[in-house]
């Protein structure tokens, strides 16, 4: 195009400067105007929202609270701590290094790593990691690896070797580039030469060939297939549903199996009453109470459930238990089931709901017994039936408990599950799928998904993940529901249809076109034009991937 562009301006000044007859400058400014909108269209699409680095320094701590043999301690910079320093995590805090708990017991938020929602206890002798929430005692910690070689340090390595192996995959168009061009090239050099063996003089014989260059433009590469793009990223809005990345469209059509994290992702992030039957309409008010007055992400998670706002200011808390308020045959406790004597309540609860964590409450001789966990999102089972119609395996890749995974998975009818994954662990099967020819579609939300989502051939997530996974998916979408998933899948494969077909159209008119500007029939202003008419042809074919009205767009 360049050559063609250079040549064709260059003629028409000579020609201008001799008072020649052909001067071509319009040609050369239709050509321009429409290689530039394909150009803007294509960089539209690719533009990038990521920060990394930002996502992952809000959970690296800046200091830790070292202990000395003598029982001191200081506040030092994480850079000054060593393997085999003590640190104190003391409750409320972030822990700051990665290391083997000497003493004390608490009760950690891992959702980081596991994904998890509900706290892990945690004793001495057992391994935390960086950045993950000490929730309820302190603990003497044996460092590992603080600042480099953390998990949370291996996590952003992860991040930046998967997303450079996803940026070799190479564009349907740029494939195409590469065999168009020398092609044309050597037409144009071919009809040149050839010309001149005619006894044609070399203006006129340059002229053609420069009528070929441009008769030539590759439409569908320059702006048929951002076109398509920019289309069906409108149809996705309207859906609720974020493009981010331009190719994630040619990439999400490919894909013939799909990866779900469980926590978040097949479920609601937060966790929910699941025997509400258990619960009765006259305690509501005093359980919500008392579960607002807690710190405790289990309590929060029920007060939510609850609809309570207002805490009670005469409670009593025992770390690690629970909480009671009142004394006497009046006490209420909200708590474990030890503390609130409750074992043969939680029996059947248990036999019902396997995994799940459990909280009992108290009231003089009254029991019961709540199970609190994560509810199927809604359309789950028609998403996932949706995805093996349309062909793709379904597969689970998740870090919490077996026992927690198994239940959704079954309620999915999903055989191909894994559990108690690492970030590392849910990457390397990954590459494992891909090197078995896989195109893997992930679908997660949390910050130990951000590798996978990074490194799978196209991923998506929802608005709800956490900021490092929503920058290292393609898609994010806006709902609660995983229809967006499956909507997502058809705008692709028939976004990919139209590419492909725009491809073929403009084989067709380079069959057509060609022969007729070889043959000197055809003027670089004829070309541009018949170049224009082609792009409109294949731009209103991309229209076509708008497809069905959103159920949105229906109502209204």
């Amino acid at each position: 195009i360049t050559i063609g562009v250079v040549l064709a301006l260059a003629m028409s000044v000579a020609e201008t400067w001799t008072h020649g007859r052909h001067a071509y400058f319009d040609g050369v400014v239709m050509l321009l105007f429409f290689l530039l909108i394909g150009r803007y269209l294509d960089q539209l699409m690719r533009r990038r929202t990521r920060d990394l680095a930002g996502n992952l320094a809000a959970l690296k701590a800046e200091t830790a609270t070292r202990l000395s043999d003598d029982g001191s301690w200081t506040v030092t910079p994480i850079a000054a701590i060593a393997p085999g320093d003590r640190v104190l995590a003391r409750p409320g805090e972030r822990v700051s290094v990665d290391g083997i708990v000497e003493t004390g017991h608490s009760e950690l938020d891992q959702s980081l790593v596991t994904g998890e929602t509900a706290p892990a206890a945690i004793g001495a002798g057992e391994r935390v990691h960086a950045g993950t929430l000490n929730l309820t005692g302190a603990l003497t910690i044996r460092v590992e690896a603080a600042g480099q070689g953390t998990l949370l340090d291996e996590i952003d390595r992860l991040m930046s070797e998967a997303v450079g192996s996803r940026s070799r995959y190479v564009r349907l168009s740029d494939r195409a580039a590469r065999l168009y061009a020398p092609v044309v090239h050597t037409l144009a050099a071919a009809t040149f030469l050839g010309w001149l063996a005619c006894g044609l003089s070399w203006p006129e014989a340059l002229m053609i060939a420069v009528t070929v260059l441009i008769i030539t433009c590759p439409c569908a590469l320059g702006l048929a297939i951002p076109a398509v793009q920019v289309v069906a990223a409108s149809a996705l809005f309207k859906r609720k549903i974020m493009l981010k990345e331009g190719d994630a469209l040619e990439r999400l059509a490919e894909a013939d199996i799909a990866v779900f994290d469980k926590t978040g992702t097949l479920t609601l992030p937060e966790p929910e009453i699941l025997n509400p039957e258990a619960l009765p309409a006259e305690r509501r008010a005093e359980i919500g109470a008392l579960a607002a007055s807690s710190t405790h992400p289990l309590a929060q998670a029920l007060a939510r459930a609850l609809g309570a706002t207002s805490p009670r200011t005469d409670i009593h808390e025992e770390r690690g238990h629970g909480l009671s308020a009142g004394e006497g045959d009046g006490e209420q406790r909200l708590g474990s089931l030890a503390f609130c004597d409750a074992e043969a309540e939680a029996a059947p609860v248990k036999a019902q709901h396997p995994g799940t964590s459990l909280i009992a409450y108290r009231h003089g001789t009254y029991r019961t017994v709540l199970a609190l966990g994560q509810s199927l999102r809604p359309d789950a089972r028609a998403t996932i039936d949706a995805l093996r119609a349309a062909g793709l395996e379904i597969a689970i890749l998740s870090g919490d408990r077996s026992e927690a995974v198994a239940p959704i998975a079954a309620a999915l009818g999903i055989a191909h599950v894994e559990a108690g994954l690492l970030p590392a662990d849910k990457l390397n099967l990954l590459d494992a799928m891909a090197a078995n020819g896989r195109k893997v579609l992930m679908v997660g939300d949390g910050l130990n998904d951000a590798p996978a989502l990074a490194g799978a051939h196209v991923s998506l997530s929802p608005v709800s993940a956490t900021h490092l996974a929503q920058a290292a998916a393609d898609i994010v979408f806006l709902s609660d529901s995983l229809a967006p998933v499956s909507a997502a899948l058809d705008i692709a494969r028939k976004a990919r249809g139209l590419m492909l077909q725009n491809l073929w159209f403009a084989v067709l008119y380079n069959a057509v076109a060609v022969p007729i500007a070889i043959a000197g029939l055809a003027t670089p202003l004829v070309a541009a034009v018949a170049m224009s008419g082609s792009s409109l042809v294949v731009t209103l074919n991309a229209l076509r991937a708008r497809g069905r009205k959103a159920p949105s767009e229906a109502g209204a």
